[in-house]
Order: C-alpha cells, then sequence, then structure tokens
C-alpha cells in the first residue's frame, strides 16, 4: 500500500505542483460542485497509476485541482464502492493519496435513505456520527504506522468544529439543515422497509452506502473530516415502492445548489 500511495502521488506531482490544503468527495448527483473551483488541473482518474475507475451513474471519474477563495482544492468527482466490486483497500485508496498530496480537511458528500421522521426528500443532513454496518473494515489487516496507528479513536469522526462552523453559515444563507447520525451498508441493493426500521432502532438517522470507509481512513491519517448528506427518499410505505437510482440523482440534483453552498463557504471561512 505504501510504495502504491508512493509512486501515484509522484505521478501527480509530476503533472502538477498543487498542493491541497482540502479534499473534497463528491457523492451521487453532486458533482456540479466543480463548477464552484476555479479550475487549475484536471486528471481523469484512468491516467493515474493505482487508481480504480467509478463505474457508477452519476460518478464521472476524476481529480479537479483548483481554488475556492484563497483555499488549495482537490475535489473527487467520482468515488468507489464496496458494492462495486472493489476492495475497502481499493474504495479508500484516494483517501491516503490525497493526504499525500497535502490535504488535512476532507469534506464528504453522499446521497442516503432518510429514517428520521423530521426529514424528507430534498433535507440536507450535516453528519455527525456514524455506524459502521459494513462486512469489511478498511484497516482490517497488517497496519503500517506509516499511514497512521493501529488503533484509532473514533470518538469525533465528524470535527465539532466544522460542524458549528457550518451550522453558522447555513443559518446566515437561511438554508434548512438537520444533523444525524448516519449508518452504512453494503449495498448494492436498496433498503427493504425491516432494514430501514433496522437502522432506525439502532439509533441512526439516515442509511446509504458509502462515506464510512473513507472517513475512518482519513481519521486513521488524522485528517479532519467533515460529512453532509441529502436525502434522497424516505425509508416509508409511501416512498419504498418507487425509489430508484435516477430518482436519487433527481432528488441530489435538487439539493445541490444549497450543498454546493455550504460546502464553498465552509472550505473559505474555516
Amino acid at each position: 500500500m505504501w510504495e502504491k500511495v508512493q509512486e501515484t502521488v509522484s505521478y501527480i506531482k509530476s503533472k502538477t505542483q498543487f498542493t491541497p490544503e482540502y479534499g473534497v468527495i463528491l457523492g451521487s448527483g453532486l458533482g456540479g460542485f466543480t463548477n464552484d473551483i476555479e479550475i487549475a488541473f484536471t486528471l481523469p482518474y484512468d491516467e493515474i497509476p493505482n487508481f480504480p475507475v467509478s463505474t457508477v451513474q452519476g460518478h464521472k471519474g476524476a481529480l479537479v485541482f483548483g481554488t475556492i477563495g484563497d483555499k488549495k482544492v482537490v475535489a473527487m468527482q467520482g468515488r468507489f464502492h464496496f458494492y462495486e466490486g472493489y476492495s475497502m483497500e481499493e474504495v479508500t485508496f484516494p483517501v491516503r493519496v490525497m493526504k499525500f498530496l497535502g490535504v488535512n480537511k476532507l469534506l464528504v458528500s453522499n446521497a442516503s435513505g432518510g429514517v428520521n421522521a423530521a426529514y424528507k426528500v430534498g433535507s440536507i443532513v450535516i453528519i455527525k456520527d456514524h455506524i459502521n454496518f459494513a462486512p469489511e473494515h478498511p484497516l482490517r489487516g497488517k497496519n503500517d504506522e506509516r499511514f497512521g496507528p493501529r488503533f484509532v479513536n473514533m470518538s469525533e469522526p465528524y470535527s465539532r468544529k466544522m460542524i458549528a462552523k457550518t451550522k453558522e453559515i447555513a443559518s446566515r444563507l437561511n438554508i434548512e439543515i438537520h444533523d444525524g447520525v448516519y449508518f452504512g451498508l453494503q449495498g448494492p441493493t436498496f433498503e427493504t422497509l425491516a432494514e430501514y426500521k433496522m437502522v432506525k432502532i439502532l439509533g441512526a438517522d439516515c442509511v446509504g452506502m458509502s462515506t464510512v470507509p473513507e472517513v475512518i481512513v482519513a481519521r486513521h491519517m488524522d485528517v479532519e473530516t467533515f460529512g453532509i448528506s441529502v436525502i434522497t427518499d424516505m425509508g416509508n410505505e409511501e416512498s419504498i415502492d418507487t425509489i430508484s437510482h435516477d430518482e436519487v440523482l433527481e432528488a441530489a440534483k435538487m439539493a445541490g445548489p444549497q450543498v454546493r453552498a455550504l460546502i464553498k463557504n465552509l472550505i473559505i471561512e474555516y
């Protein structure tokens, strides 16, 4: 892993001397955030050594380097999922690379299903914690101390300071937000009604198929992390009959401008 990460970092640095402070992982339907970046350089995944290539509709597949305000950013336009057949090592590989490019703050977005009755389709949720229910852990196996410690303190997976700042920004911009616990499952099937009920009983507010592995690996390397989710369906009898990936993308797209405004201002002001 160490050699692969260093090889990839060296290749990217040979293409651009850009040193980003912020990393951004863009979830389903939220790729438009790159329009807010003053782009300096774009590198398709299929040109990067050791990088997987996204196979999911709504995930384009490129690293975008640029600035927002005076902050240097690298954005992943499309992420990788365990359900695509990748290992957890491959899913989280870009986070390792971003760290060694200079990133010390990671912002992660996703689309998720809601189980909190206060939510509705289109609600924006600031992730305050998560529950990991994936069948594989991204840190399983021999630990390389050059990345981080064997046992990682996960008492604050999502930065309280970044959450507080985002709430200030949302209030100022008059954007309605919630905060909640994200439940990470493998996918790729949408949850059954019984599974949605389980998620709620276990103490989560929304459920999805990404984010948790990337956050765990970011915290392993002491990268400060922030997560935001768009509720694209509700886990109840009314919406479960019709949910499809196209509807998920459409709901995420509708909430996209507000999510983009929150992320953009957080990067500028934090």
